[in-house]
């Protein structure tokens, strides 16, 4: 026991990987272990060579790791960055007299479906709900002004904006 105090010095000595900020045995788990391997080797290669050998599994039987194939890495989403797109605008009959106005489209200009459709319900003092992904169904006939509504809040051209008419 007191070889194996004698090997270790005070302070230890703790290197982190400088780009998921985990310690370099731990990167493998993380989303992005490819660029954390190329930050280890240009930083600190003798680290990246022992690394390595262990991870090819000759010491051990000569098997090479199996990759996990089913959860555990989380995997991060990037959200991505779609061109503006055309806002549809249309108006479906419910029951006889009841009409709803649907709107699609507004995530790819970014705007926040659920505060829209709040700012819709206070607007228009009706009900508003968002709907799907991309979709806010707001209760009445109201098309014409959410057009103005659109071109003034929101900046949004009036090039973007497709009215449908009555569909059913």
């Amino acid at each position: 026991m007191a070889d194996v105090e004698a090997e270790i010095s005070y302070p230890l000595e703790v290197v982190y990987c400088g780009y998921c900020t985990m310690q370099p045995e731990l990167c493998e788990y993380g989303p992005e272990y490819e660029k954390c391997k190329d930050w280890l080797q240009e930083n600190f290669p003798d680290m990246f060579e022992s690394m390595m050998s262990l991870n090819d599994g000759d010491a051990e039987g000569g098997e090479k790791k199996k990759k996990q194939k089913r959860g555990g890495k989380g995997v991060l989403k990037t959200k991505k960055k779609a061109e503006p797109q055309t806002i549809t605008i249309r108006r479906q009959q419910r029951n006889k007299k009841k009409t709803v106005t649907i709107i699609k489209g507004l995530v790819t200009h970014g705007i926040e479906l659920p505060a829209a459709a709040k700012r819709f319900s206070q607007k228009f003092s009706c009900g508003s709900s968002v709907t799907g992904e991309d979709e806010i169904i707001i209760q009445g006939d109201v098309t014409d002004d959410l057009i103005d509504l659109l071109e003034e809040k929101y900046k949004i051209n009036e090039e973007f904006i497709e009215d449908l008419g009555m569909k059913k």
